[in-house]
């Protein structure tokens, strides 16, 4: 198996690695802005056809084609997951149930 993730091949240009990951988190944030709001809790999270688990496939593979055109670069799958997720906190279009929410439960 070739290495191919360029955070691997090179990871010393942390200037580069670290312009990437803040231009993925933006785009998953501005991807979000595509969808209705979607509940995060409620569905059983191994379920592959839950919506959050549809968008987060869906989600990943286009961004990792978006790298690769746009920056010339091909990012590790913790770089995609870790920009999704930050992406996924910083936006408004997830919902939480009130019941998942409650810290007293």
């Amino acid at each position: 198996m070739a290495i191919r993730y360029d955070l691997w091949i090179d990871p010393d240009d942390t200037e580069r690695h670290r312009a990437v990951e803040a231009d993925l988190e933006r785009y998953f944030v501005e991807r979000f802005a595509d969808y209705p709001h979607i509940r995060l809790f409620g569905d059983d999270p191994c379920d592959y056809d839950a919506p959050f688990n549809r968008l987060y496939d869906a989600l990943i593979a286009r961004a990792g084609d978006y790298c690769e055109r746009q920056w010339r670069y091909a990012p590790s799958p913790v770089q995609l997951n870790q920009a999704f997720f930050r992406a996924v906190a910083r936006s408004n279009k997830f919902l939480r149930d009130p019941f998942d929410a409650d810290p007293n439960r």
